[in-house]
């Protein structure tokens, strides 16, 4: 296949990628010896060195290999951004085991699912709210060995001291009991020797299971193999030549149990001797600044949504921000103004990319200091192919400029899903993964995500793109966000219908919106209908949550118009 995008490459990317046969675990030992006393992990005061989170890393190892997790076992990590999640997921993968992220907004029901189809052995959790939904569910579940953990053990004095008390106070505090199959981490780390088992791991041999949201039934996992995210890790690295091993500070506010914040904001950042500031709570906006402002964060992986809390923090223009060099904007959409604003507060530039987790995940990216095309996930990252084909069979690659579904191949794909075999064959096909984005690709190759296929709306027989319509919205000055959806219609088949929030202190009417929505937009893809929220429903990773907002239309026609 011709790469014709390669020449849009800076200066010190390579056309294509020599991988170096290294594992993640290897990129952990390597970043430890190279700067052993350099500060690895930061959380709220508290630091770990790169010699100390190898070694913690090899002591919850030896822990668990005495709690009977061999090569293969499933561990589920159920935690927030903590050095807790980090030590315990090197930790499996140092025994061969695999790690199954788990993310700590799923209700039981999901929790149960994702636990019995991975066949999960041990989990990694917190000891209170958490332990105590899972103790719940123990007798539906196949956990044998549970490890708690709390966010005081590894926080700074007097905030280890006075967190359980607020904690106890706003009665958030479990009690863990004494019970044969639940172990402390704490204690684990502290007792247990440096010396876990010689376990060899291979390249092929799979890594994680990382789970999709389940948006379209239940949720499935991908298997990534230590190559997949080896590849995807080194790729990174290639394509952010200007980044300066061992000097960075990044800004880990990403949740780590999504594959946007353990390839990004974990294993990238390990690979090349990174501070790494951990924020568990991506929605405390204060926090985030104030980790900028105090560490000098140099590096802001993040969501357009946090750009965009970020833009409208009050009295933001009067800090300094100006340590950031770069920022990675993925998960949705960036509007140009969001990026325009933030590059102006801070004098960073933000490159805005593509991924997924069937591609561990980064698949493009724009330059960072080359030729940046903005409303574009940018070009594909070295040793990566794509394609666009047809969206009816998948067969028929189109032209430049044509509309279809994103394809894409290279050895950061999945090897498949668990125990899946229907659905790895439709997803996919003769070494294509099969995104489910509609895109289109311009004469540079750069790429344009239009929608998902099972978000596009059907409208009179007119295709309409909810991030166009939401695109051409977010350009009002008096929006702050907006979601678009379709809504199913007797006359024409589907109905457009956006929800809006506005600015802090704005006001527009209906009308005068689509007012202006028609100057931009052609009549069908105009909203029919347009209603105001005070906010609107998010992810985990704060990306906006369509598929909640047609639940919520499903059940208001089935109840007579109440939500």
């Amino acid at each position: 296949m011709d790469r014709f995008w390669t020449r849009h490459y800076e200066s010190k990317v390579p056309a294509d990628l020599d991988l170096d046969p290294i594992t993640v675990l290897d990129m952990l030992d390597r970043s430890s010896a190279r700067w052993a006393e350099r500060p690895a992990l930061t959380l709220k005061g508290r630091t770990l060195s790169y010699a100390q989170l190898k070694e913690q890393t090899d002591r919850f190892a030896t822990a668990l290999a005495v709690l009977g997790v061999r090569k293969d076992s499933r561990v589920a990590l159920w935690l927030p951004n903590l050095p807790q999640m980090v030590i315990a997921y090197f930790a499996v993968l140092r025994l061969g085991a695999q790690v199954v992220n788990t993310n700590p907004l799923y209700v039981e029901r999901e929790i149960e699912h994702q636990f019995n189809d991975a066949g999960v052995s041990v989990v990694v959790t917190l000891d209170y709210l958490w332990w105590y939904r899972l103790r719940g569910m123990m007798d539906r579940v196949k956990v044998e060995q549970v490890v708690v953990t709390s966010i005081p053990d590894y926080l700074p004095w007097p905030l280890n001291w006075l967190a359980p008390l607020k904690l106890k106070k706003t009665r958030q505090f479990v009690k863990v009991p004494a019970e044969a199959n639940v172990h402390f981490f704490k204690d684990l780390v502290a007792r247990a020797p440096a010396a876990p088992p010689e376990v060899e791991v291979g390249l092929d041999d799979l890594a994680v299971l990382q789970y999709t949201g389940g948006t379209t039934g239940v949720s499935k996992g991908a298997m990534l193999s230590h190559r997949n995210l080896s590849a995807n890790v080194q790729q990174s690295a290639a394509w952010f030549a200007s980044i300066r091993p061992g000097e960075e500070v990044l800004l880990a506010c990403l949740p780590y149990f999504h594959v946007f914040g353990m390839t990004v904001s974990m294993l990238w950042p390990v690979h090349i001797g990174a501070h790494i500031v951990l924020a568990p709570n991506p929605r405390d906006i204060p926090d985030l600044i104030t980790c900028i402002t105090k560490y000098r964060v140099s590096l802001f992986p993040a969501v357009p949504a946090l750009y965009v809390a970020a833009n409208n923090f009050p009295g933001v223009e009067k800090l300094d921000l100006t340590s950031i060099r770069a920022c990675f904007s993925g998960s949705a959409p960036l509007p140009v103004e969001v990026m325009e604003r933030f590059e102006q507060l801070t004098g960073g530039r933000i490159t805005e990319g593509f991924g997924m987790t069937e591609t561990s995940p980064v698949t493009h990216v724009n330059p960072l200091h080359g030729l940046r095309k903005p409303g574009s996930v940018g070009i594909p990252v070295p040793g990566t192919d794509m394609k666009i084909v047809d969206v009816e069979t998948g067969q028929t690659e189109l032209g430049i400029g044509e509309k279809g579904e994103l394809c894409i191949r290279g050895p950061q794909v999945m090897v498949g899903y668990w125990n899946r075999p229907d659905e790895t064959a439709e997803a996919l096909r003769d070494g294509w993964v099969h995104t489910g984005d509609l895109a289109q690709m311009d004469e540079d190759g750069y790429t344009f995500i239009v929608g998902r296929k099972k978000d596009m709306i059907l409208a009179g027989g007119y295709n309409v793109y909810p991030d166009e319509v939401d695109g051409v919205l977010f350009g009002h000055e008096a929006v702050l966000e907006s979601a678009t959806i379709g809504l199913v219609d007797a006359r024409c088949g589907e109905r457009v219908k956006s929800f809006v929030v506005l600015k802090p202190g704005r006001s527009i009417g209906e009308e005068e919106l689509k007012a202006y929505l028609r100057s931009q937009l052609a009549a069908y893809k105009v909203p029919r209908e347009i209603e105001f929220l005070p906010e609107l429903p998010k992810s985990s990773m704060m990306k906006i949550l369509r598929r909640e907002l047609r639940e919520r239309e499903n059940r208001k026609a089935q109840t007579g118009g109440a939500p």
